[in-house]
């Protein structure tokens, strides 16, 4: 097998594709139930509440190859602890400055919001495009990205939000998706970074992470709720425990007891997401399954599902080679976090010129339809910015 793992662009593109999607279902109607997230108070798992987690067990997938294609370009270990510093709080500015967003009030503030959100989703361009690396585009890289500093740092102080929320001001009340993947990248990236490629020491900090969950919502570890506000694993230790799950997945690839053994290597997946998935039924009788609550059935079950799923696309792709059926996800799968922006940038433009779909387009199934064709186009779109040299990267 080589290092190179093509399921994991296809998983990633494929998972991005379906965000885009379940993220339009806000504007349909009459669409099945099963289909959304569930609410906190349901013991209920949405085929909405699957993506995150699935995205989340794709970053930790890339992390172990990302690491070592650093460590390849002769980076010590100090420089790409920096890296991934770095790259998880830009991850988490995005995510609270989107998450605001929510809140974000017009009469109180000077901007109308299509305009703040198309201003916020620029400034992230501007800083985080890959810019070509020549000499004659230095000067044009700086001014670039301070442009972008300067747009976040100008829509940051004219940002007012409800007077009901609570607060006046951008506050990380949550961090919203992007800033919960930052955190657990970092976590999950600097323990792999510093513990190698071994299997054992993330095996452990796997079952660690899942014993936290469990423990927390037991209540066992109440006698910490003094530090809770100032230090604590985000979302109980269930996000960074979906991500460690993935990073084991690589290792396991990348170990050589299982470099010539493709094969096994898939049922190797396929049976720690069918144990995934037993643990969650086990423990859904204790806190029930929700995604909003992060409760352990619902980590566990997705845990199951990411390791179900890569193991029949790693067959598929790897195994079988068959990959030409998915290359239509290539962008998603090579420049996610544009793709993931676009939408943005679509939907203040929508609202700013009143465009709305007619009721037949955003009812029911024609209107899960449309959403899907909305997602398609994002994708293409994201493609057609990556031959114009407009991509995000951290």
């Amino acid at each position: 097998m080589n290092d190179r793992i093509q399921s994991i662009d296809i998983f990633r593109g494929m998972t991005m594709l379906l965000m885009v999607w379940v993220n339009d279902f806000w504007s349909l109607t009459d669409i099945p139930h099963w289909l959304e997230h569930m609410a906190y108070d349901e013991d209920a798992l949405g085929f909405s509440d699957v993506i995150f987690p699935a995205f989340l067990f794709i970053v930790g997938l890339s992390i172990p190859f990302a690491n070592r294609a650093r460590q390849k370009k002769a980076q010590n270990r100090i420089e790409i602890a920096y890296h991934i510093i770095i790259r998880s709080a830009s991850l988490i500015l995005m995510g609270v400055l989107m998450v605001n967003l929510e809140s974000y009030h017009e009469a109180s503030a000077f901007l109308p919001r299509p305009i703040w959100q198309i201003a916020m989703a620029l400034g992230f361009f501007l800083i985080w495009n890959v810019y070509p690396k020549g000499e004659d585009w230095r000067s044009k890289r700086i001014l670039l990205k301070s442009a972008g500093w300067l747009v976040l740092a100008t829509i940051t102080a004219l940002f007012r939000s409800d007077p009901e929320s609570g607060y006046n001001w951008i506050e990380p009340h949550w961090w919203g998706i992007l800033g919960l993947i930052g955190w657990s990248y970092l976590i999950c990236a600097l323990l792999q970074l510093f513990t190698g490629e071994k299997i054992l020491p993330i095996a452990i900090a796997w079952i660690g992470l899942v014993l936290f969950n469990i423990a927390s919502f037991a209540g066992w570890l109440d006698f910490l709720s003094p530090v809770k506000s100032y230090i604590w694993i985000v979302g109980d230790a269930s996000l960074p425990a979906l991500t460690m799950a993935g990073c084991f997945a690589s290792l396991l690839y990348l170990h050589p007891s299982t470099k010539q053994k493709p094969l096994q290597y898939c049922f190797s997946l396929l049976a720690l997401g069918l144990l995934c998935l037993f643990v969650g039924v086990l423990l859904r009788p204790y806190w029930g399954i929700s995604k909003i609550l992060a409760t352990p059935a619902w980590t566990e079950i997705c845990t199951g599902i990411g390791f179900v799923a890569f193991s029949v696309l790693f067959w598929i792709a790897d195994i079988k080679k068959a990959t030409r059926w998915a290359s239509f996800l290539n962008p998603a799968g090579t420049a996610t976090l544009t793709c993931y922006l676009l939408p943005y940038f679509v939907y203040a433009i929508f609202i700013m010129s009143g465009f709305k779909l007619p009721p037949a387009l955003t009812t029911g199934t024609i209107g899960l339809a449309t959403s899907m064709l909305f997602a398609l186009a994002i994708v293409y779109a994201t493609g057609i910015l990556n031959r114009f040299k407009i991509r995000l990267a951290l």
